[in-house]
């Protein structure tokens, strides 16, 4: 994927019905970035990464848990998520 000109997050990922659909976006030794798009009601099965992860709501709302503690993330809001502990997401 190009850099130098910026990009429109909701174009990059369309929803489909009943699933969550990815794309990911840079992939490197160092990390990555992945973009998903969850349909109302999918839950994430959880993932850990030996990095932080940010968590950034483009469209919509999510639910997402974190060791534990749950937390309620709108459009614009970000979370990030501490290196090995799974999250949980909902839409």
């Amino acid at each position: 994927m190009p850099t130098e000109h910026p990009k429109d997050l909701l174009a990059l990922v369309r929803y489909q019905n009943g699933a969550i659909v990815s794309k990911t976006l840079i992939k490197q030794n160092t990390g990555s970035v992945t973009l998903f798009a969850f349909d109302q009601g999918q839950d994430s099965s959880g993932h850990s990464t030996s990095f932080e992860a940010l968590a950034y709501v483009v469209d919509g709302a999510a639910e997402i848990t974190v060791a534990g503690n749950r937390y309620s993330v709108k459009q614009g809001e970000m979370l990030i998520l501490p290196a090995n502990t799974p999250p949980r997401g909902t839409s």
